[in-house]
């Protein structure tokens, strides 16, 4: 019987959402709709028929308040089955939005006002690049360098593009203008490798959201932060920020800034954390800690043979 003895919990951010992501899990677990009605009732909208509204679940002001309160639907449904195998977190991250997730689960903000918090959070990614065509889009098989080099070179000769996530060795998403993207995609293909246009509707993360990011810092400084209970990686710096300040700096910043995931992975590594928990709709992150220079068992937890796994890990 293997002991499992350092855990960690990671959260998804925007894109791991799909269509009645919560269905299965709500049939077998009541908690799932407490926690939409709960979420629900804060933000004035019904975020459970949202999850069933494709247009707009995939609208960002509404995508990200549905996604967190999911995440955290699961996190309520793992936290009873990890402590009766006295098995408690060592560390909390979340990638892009799912850091205000693991921000939740940490003690750090309610779920109330982490969900009006990402609702007004989309709000303002959409306006500040209302009117623009932008876009985002994965480079593969470069170094960050490379990519960061040629977002530089796009920038001076065609439009604004920028590193957005750092998400695996050889895996960064760019973000910016539509022209400064496609600029960059021109060039990743002439070295032989490959670019992948993603299907978002703003681009997170580039200095196209520095705007966002001002006014998301006024919303922030009306918002009650708590001590964390489990200490949280946060995206900015790959780093764990213990006073409040610090915590909403980070996420002021991280809007604007690229999100450091492949640090983040490597932190929870060099701490010898034995598995990593998916705590939300979907596998990427699972997917990628496979990708990583140290990888880390990982554990998706959004169907019921999922869980199933999870309730039995002393026995795996």
């Amino acid at each position: 019987m293997t002991q499992i003895k350092r855990v960690a919990v990671i959260f998804p951010g925007q894109g791991s959402q799909t269509i009645g992501m919560m269905d299965e899990l709500a049939e077998q677990f009541d908690v799932v709709r407490t926690t939409f009605d709960e979420a629900s009732t804060a933000l004035g909208v019904d975020l459970w028929e949202i999850t069933h509204d494709e247009t707009r679940l995939h609208d960002t002001k509404y995508t990200q308040p549905a996604l967190l309160t999911a995440s955290i639907a699961i996190w309520r449904i793992i936290t009873p089955i990890l402590a009766h195998q006295d098995i408690k977190p060592a560390y909390l991250a979340g990638h892009s939005l799912g850091e205000y997730s693991a921000l939740v689960a940490s003690g750090v903000l309610s779920l109330a006002d982490a969900v009006c918090l990402v609702h007004e959070r989309g709000k303002l990614m959409t306006d500040a690049v209302m009117g623009m065509d932008t876009q985002m889009a994965a480079v593969l098989g470069l170094e960050d360098e490379q990519v960061a080099s040629l977002c530089e070179d796009a920038t001076e000769n065609a439009g604004i593009v920028d590193t957005a996530n750092f998400n695996s060795p050889a895996q960064v998403v760019i973000a910016g203008t539509q022209v400064g993207v496609t600029h960059v995609l021109e060039a990743v293909e002439a070295l032989g490798k490959k670019a992948v246009p993603l299907k978002v509707s703003v681009p997170s993360h580039c200095a196209l959201m520095k705007p966002a990011s001002d006014k998301l810092a006024e919303l922030l400084a009306q918002t009650t932060f708590h001590q964390a209970q489990i200490p949280t990686i946060q995206n900015r710096h790959a780093e764990i920020h213990k006073s409040t300040n610090d915590i909403k700096t980070a996420l002021i910043e991280q809007l604007s800034m690229p999100v450091q995931w492949t640090k983040t992975m490597q932190e929870l590594a060099d701490k010898q954390i034995e598995l990593v928990i998916e705590c939300g709709p979907g596998n990427v992150l699972s997917n990628l800690a496979k990708r990583q220079e140290t990888p880390i068992t990982a554990l998706p937890t959004d169907k019921l043979a999922r869980l199933e796994k999870l309730e039995n890990l002393h026995e795996s």
